[in-house]
């Protein structure tokens, strides 16, 4: 299997197994429900896998959960690399998503150029 296929399963089978935060973000990002942007999940962007990704607004989300506690350097190498490329990206941690909600929407919102609520 060559890298992009094998970065195009592993976005595949991510997909199937979303957390509960990645579900609930997701529900709220999906079919343009926020404020008519489109998003898409586990997207294969460079030889990353970005959680959510707006095409439109080169905006990226990231959303770190416990798996992300020890890899804190990766993580800023990765997003260094998508900013030279041209992205923008947000990161969220889990308790973010689960305990304020709202300002997580809101800080998307802002990034694609919307007004909060």
């Amino acid at each position: 299997m060559t890298d992009p296929e094998r970065l195009l399963a592993n976005a595949c089978q991510l997909r199937k197994s979303m957390t509960f935060p990645e579900r609930k973000l997701w529900y709220a990002l999906r079919n343009r429900n926020l404020a008519g942007v489109k998003f898409r999940r586990q997207v294969p962007v460079l030889d990353f896998i970005a959680d959510y990704l707006c095409s439109e607004h080169s905006l990226i989300i990231e959303l770190d959960g416990d798996s992300h506690i020890d890899q804190y350097d990766h993580d800023v190498k990765r997003q260094h690399r998508l900013e030279q490329a041209g992205y923008r990206v947000l990161r969220f941690g889990n308790g973010d998503v689960l305990h304020d909600f709202d300002c997580v929407l809101a800080a998307i919102l802002l990034a694609c150029g919307q007004s909060p609520r």
